[in-house]
């Protein structure tokens, strides 16, 4: 996997990314770091690299364990350490899976499997960050309410 980072120029702290597929991303820092707010922070972009990880991960256990997976939303709230290296070290997920008559059980285990064998991202910032984790189910195959 290669990407490649550069920097906007002298007017800021805004970068640009390209990925290995072809793909373009930016990221800026805060104005007290001298950047303008224009793009995700380098660590939200980790963050979001990490909640993307987690959801694959999720949809596609559950698909393969044959759930009537239709959405899976994931929130990530996290902590960081106050001095340098500013690790993270508490993350929260919070998933919201979509689907109908979705099994509690099977949704709680693709999400442990994603953190314990699978997510990549989610098992390297496990060293330094406690994790938790929370989930809601919204069955989309219930009847509705009278």
């Amino acid at each position: 996997m290669d990407v490649k980072v550069s920097w906007n120029g002298p007017s800021g702290m805004s970068f640009r990314a390209e990925t290995g597929s072809g793909h373009m991303v930016s990221m800026d820092g805060a104005p007290e770091g001298g950047g303008h707010n224009l793009a995700p922070r380098p660590m939200e972009m980790v963050l979001l690299g990490t909640g993307g990880c987690t959801a694959y991960d999720v949809v596609l256990i559950l698909k393969r364990g044959r759930e009537q997976v239709e959405g899976c939303d994931v929130s990530l709230r996290a902590e960081r350490a106050e001095t340098d290296p500013k690790v993270f070290t508490r993350i929260h997920f919070h998933f919201v899976v979509t689907g109908k008559n979705l099994k509690h059980a099977a949704v709680e285990r693709a999400i442990n499997l994603s953190h314990d064998k699978y997510c990549s991202a989610s098992i390297m910032l496990a060293k330094t960050a406690a994790f938790t984790h929370s989930f809601d189910i919204v069955d989309t195959g219930a009847p509705a309410a009278v």
